[in-house]
């Protein structure tokens, strides 16, 4: 079976060797997306002591973020938000931060409801909150 790799020009850069998206059949897996923006180390929300230690998040500016950075992926890779049919999310602080992620995410997905797990994890490879683990259809 054919596997194709995308990448867009409108996402941050992978912090690793890895495509943005892998493309086989008509699936197309995403990679772990998180909040950070395009050319910079800067996330939005994040606020770090001067020894790089987050002091501070906020879930509502990082979550806007990810479904960005979704968003631009799907496209950039022939696909689209509607197309999402299944989505892992993981998050620094379930106790905190479930109830307006889950708010946010209700906005974003009234439309399409793809299937989703939400787990909490001790840590990410970056100082962020929340990350994002998608499977879409190629249409």
């Amino acid at each position: 079976m054919q596997q194709t790799s995308h990448n867009s020009d409108r996402a941050p850069e992978p912090v690793g060797l890895y495509p943005h998206a892998r493309q086989v059949g008509n699936l197309l897996f995403l990679s772990g997306v998180g909040p950070r923006e395009k050319g910079s180390k800067d996330i939005p929300g994040v606020t770090l002591s001067q020894e790089g230690n987050v002091i501070a998040h906020d879930i509502e500016a990082q979550c806007h973020s990810v479904f960005k950075n979704v968003r631009s992926i799907l496209e950039a890779s022939g696909s689209s938000w509607m197309n999402l049919v299944d989505v892992t999310v993981f998050l620094t602080n379930m106790k905190e931060d479930f109830s307006k992620y889950n708010a946010i995410y209700a906005e974003y997905f009234k439309d399409n409801q793809p299937c989703r797990t939400t787990v909490e994890v001790n840590a990410l490879p970056t100082p962020i909150a929340i990350e994002l683990k998608c499977i879409a259809i190629m249409e």
